[in-house]
């Protein structure tokens, strides 16, 4: 098969947003361009260097007499997401960061503007449902993490050099079929 051009893709935001989230059970899309349920809330601006999809696979070697191997046995696998968070006062960030139950927020008023009350403490944060929305002209890459967790968040910094943000790793669990997330594709390019 020859080289093509246009199988190349980068990844840029949808401008309705790049990270979507959502409860579990929410019904979830299974093309790459089908509107997300109402109950998935764009995350806002997501850090520079995107997403960054990461696997680990360990194995085993299993060895016959004589030093040969015969065998990889795979013990182990998982799936992560990585991303920083832009939106400081984006209350869906904040619940998504600390927990739903550890943020408080009280509309404007004609003298203060919203306020938000975050409790930062070591409860375990909620599986959620993610979806990761990935463009370039006309294609289209969506990745849909059915029930997924933020296993880390990175060191938050206070400085006027650059923005706050909220580097996140998001755990990918196995969906009852097995799976840990799922891409859905279209190269945009539509018969006449």
């Amino acid at each position: 098969m020859a080289n093509n051009v246009s199988a190349v893709l980068a990844g840029k935001p949808l401008t309705t947003g790049g990270v979507l989230v959502g409860p579990i059970g929410t019904a979830l899309p299974t093309t790459a361009t089908a509107a997300p349920a109402a109950g998935f809330v764009a995350a806002g601006y997501i850090g520079e260097d995107g997403v960054t999809e990461g696997s680990d696979r360990s194995t085993e070697k299993v060895k016959a007499w004589g030093g040969d191997i015969v065998k990889v046995l795979q013990t182990e696998y998982s799936a992560t997401y990585q991303f920083v968070f832009l939106e400081t006062v984006n209350t869906t960030v904040l619940e998504t960061v600390y927990g739903p139950d550890n943020v408080n927020v009280v509309a404007a008023t004609a003298t203060t503007g919203t306020l938000r009350t975050v409790a930062v403490n070591g409860e375990s944060l909620p599986h959620l449902s993610f979806i990761i929305e990935v463009k370039d002209g006309p294609a289209r890459v969506r990745i849909v993490i059915p029930d997924g967790q933020v296993s880390e968040v990175g060191e938050v910094t206070y400085t006027d050099g650059e923005v706050i943000g909220y580097e996140v790793t998001v755990e990918a669990f196995q969906d009852a079929a097995g799976n840990n997330a799922y891409k859905y594709i279209d190269d945009g390019a539509f018969t006449a």
